[in-house]
């Protein structure tokens, strides 16, 4: 192409897509620093009617927990707990002595111990109440490390962490370290999609990386501000010059913004490449190929470590009837004698969604429920059948799709007369009443951030918003092409 038309190219696809950058870059800011921002909240009246809570969707409702007290039942989901009763007449605050910001209360599960005392997971914390409000327990050597699952097996209390267990007993005052061992088909390799995840956002290389990555959303936002005053000034100048005005300020303005846009992009081109193209990666179509690839981790990264369940385990659950421990990581289901045993792979298992289960509890037949965004699931170990929940047609695919038609997202029990009500991601369920109030409960910064980040919050897309980073990842990286084919040689600012 002619020099003229690279330098259309590159000033189009800019302009149009600045707006979609600089979002881009303040999201990815926020999500790189989720600890520092869990006690943020936004109102949901500011973002699309989509995002209101309507029959207890997106997450709100998860599970439920009959309460000692009589007649009381525990509802638990993305936004803390609340208590109800079995008709749900009212439904009450249960969030004493929670932290505020919506990300922390985020609850996975509640358990009740034999003496009544309660147990509440997020992904930040473990809570007990024994009293009239919830106070947070520490667990050994935790560092950073997200939680994910609570279960209780007779007295015996467990955690699970992305990484490692932690247990304890009666009167669960202290908590020890587990680390599964590894299992027979360990490799060593890890995840392609968590990899490309961690290179995209900086984290593979810790702090500094990370802030390596805030310094290229930093850059980029320079790089759209200097490129629409390069696109503005000529006019303003040529205005003011019509009126008789002084314009010597907006033309050292107009050749600083040239010259700060071309040597910025012009030495940070490789990792403006590297950023969208790893990010470009992170979304449908080309997740769909990344998703279940291995690699070797990178040496001397975070994912470089002796742990075969690093980041890999999400829940755990004791079998009574076949009498041994069942862990779901991501790399399907494996059952253990005991917690200090060899994990064994599960052959036959229900398909669960690459973004793990949501529902995982016993049915009345001493079948395992096992919900997810696939779909939901009965699995019944003893005779090796695995039944689709709404339509009873027997199973064989062990890997679910991302999002299936049946995207669940929780399972509640108690309220009467159905023993079981299913609970949708996208449509909730129309069997237990939500509060009206609750509509409006207020979005973490951190998911807002993400929602923003994979171009969801783009309602108006409609089904657009699934392939938005696909088609947005292209136009950066050919932006960010044609701004290096064009950047200056000697003597052209002067020239233009």
């Amino acid at each position: 192409m002619r020099r003229s038309t690279w330098i259309k190219h590159h000033k189009w696809f800019g302009l149009i897509f600045t707006f979609f950058m600089f979002m881009f870059c303040i999201s990815g800011i926020v999500l790189n620093h989720r600890e520092a921002v869990s006690d943020v909240d936004v109102s949901r009246k500011w973002l699309p009617s989509s995002y209101r809570f309507d029959r207890w969707n997106n997450g709100l409702l998860r599970g439920s927990l009959r309460y000692a007290h009589a007649d009381s039942i525990l509802l638990y989901g993305s936004n803390g707990i609340w208590m109800t009763d079995s008709v749900m007449s009212t439904v009450l605050d249960f969030n004493d002595g929670l932290p505020s910001g919506t990300d922390r209360r985020n609850i996975r599960t509640v358990v009740q111990t034999a003496d009544k005392t309660l147990f509440a997971v997020s992904p930040f914390a473990l809570y007990r109440r024994d009293g009239k409000k919830w106070e947070e327990i520490c667990l050994p050597d935790r560092q950073e490390e997200r939680l994910s699952d609570l279960t209780l097996a007779g007295d015996t209390l467990v955690v699970t962490g992305r990484s490692y267990l932690y247990i304890s007993t009666f009167p669960y005052h202290g908590f020890r370290k587990v680390e599964i061992k590894a299992p027979a088909d360990y490799d060593g390799k890890v995840s392609l999609f968590r990899t490309v995840w961690l290179l995209h956002s900086g984290e593979l290389f810790g702090t500094f990386g990370k802030l390596l990555m805030d310094g290229v959303a930093v850059v980029i936002i320079i790089l759209c501000i200097s490129g629409v005053l390069y696109w503005q000034l000529p006019g303003v100048i040529r205005r003011l010059r019509e009126k008789g005005r002084n314009v010597s300020a907006c033309t050292s303005l107009l050749k600083e913004s040239l010259n700060w846009h071309d040597t910025v992009g012009r030495y940070t081109f490789l990792l403006l490449m590297w950023v969208a193209f790893t990010g470009w990666c992170l979304r449908p179509p080309v997740l769909i190929a990344l998703v279940y690839g291995k690699v070797p981790p990178v040496p001397g990264s975070m994912l470089d470590e002796n742990n075969a369940w690093n980041d890999r385990l999400r829940m755990t659950r004791y079998d009574r009837e076949c009498g041994d421990w069942l862990l779901s990581t991501s790399e399907g289901f494996y059952s253990l004698s005991s917690l200090d045993a060899v994990p064994v792979k599960e052959e036959k298992t229900p398909p669960v969604s690459v973004m793990g289960l949501n529902v995982w509890q016993k049915d009345g037949e001493g079948r395992w429920l096992a919900g997810s965004f696939s779909g939901m699931f009965v699995w019944g170990r003893t005779d090796g059948k695995v039944l689709d929940f709404f339509s009873g047609d027997e199973v064989h695919e062990v890997s679910g799709p991302p999002f299936g038609k049946r995207a669940v997202s929780g399972c509640i029990s108690g309220i009467r007369p159905v023993p079981f009500i299913i609970v949708e991601y996208e449509k909730g369920t129309d069997s237990v009443p939500m509060p009206e109030k609750f509509s409006t409960l207020p979005m973490s910064l951190w998911n807002l951030a993400l929602e923003i980040h994979t171009g969801r919050i783009y309602t108006l897309l409609g089904k657009g918003t699934l392939v938005y980073i696909f088609f947005a990842g292209l136009a950066a990286m050919w932006c960010i092409y044609t701004g290096f084919v064009i950047r200056k040689k000697k003597n052209f600012v002067g020239k233009e």
